[in-house]
């Protein structure tokens, strides 16, 4: 059944399992997208996550670029204001997004492309790639008619897509577990769940470079 917050429809499903999962923020997820998350990990001064920062960092610049991004715009953003992380299993410091309809694009299938083949995900890329050709013709236009920081106007589709990268891409180089995402396009968390444990789905153990924060 189609629920007003799926994230929160997973997490009472998962609770049912024994499963603790909990709405979260970090402050290498914020306004200022790369920008910030190369702040906060030269902030860190930790050895092991500078060279998976540097490698997710240019992957990011070029999403960016290619999605149409002002990156003058990063810099005057605010540090302060952190993107939601839908679900968080804090024992594992894994996070998990659910993804409705809006995000399967053909901006998301572009920045999905320029994944390199090694980088650590926790959710089907091929699967996902289908999903955008499938319903971009549908999705392309959701949101076009709202302004998106460092996307201008019509720029929210854009924005989104950049975002779910920075998500895929920064929680691997600050030392989580793949960040795992699942499809909700009937906007059913439960059912999603179900789907997920049935697949054999589960919060990693471990996994950690350097303890997360």
């Amino acid at each position: 059944m189609t629920s007003d917050n799926p994230a929160a429809a997973f997490a009472a499903a998962a609770a049912a399992d024994g499963v603790e999962l909990v709405p979260g923020s970090f402050d290498w997820l914020c306004e200022q997208g790369h920008v910030g998350l190369e702040r906060v990990a030269k902030a860190r001064r930790d050895p092991l996550i500078v060279e998976p920062v540097k490698a997710a960092l240019r992957v990011l610049a070029a999403i960016f670029a290619r999605l149409g991004g002002d990156v003058a715009v990063l810099h005057a953003a605010r540090e302060n204001l952190l993107l939601p992380v839908q679900l968080v299993h804090e024992p594992s410091a894994t996070l998990i997004q659910l993804d409705e309809l809006a995000h399967f694009t053909s901006f998301r299938l572009a920045a999905l492309e320029l994944y390199p083949p090694d980088v650590q995900l926790g959710f089907d890329v091929e699967e996902h790639k289908r999903l955008c050709r499938e319903h971009a013709a549908q999705t392309d236009g959701v949101g076009r008619g709202l302004a998106a920081k460092a996307f201008g106007f019509g720029g929210m589709p854009r924005e989104r897509a950049y975002r779910d990268a920075l998500f895929d891409l920064a929680t691997p180089a600050m030392g989580h577990p793949p960040l795992i995402r699942i499809p909700v396009l009937d906007r059913d968390g439960a059912a999603a769940y179900a789907r997920f444990s049935a697949a054999g789905g589960a919060a990693p153990a471990g996994g950690r470079r350097s303890p997360p924060r």
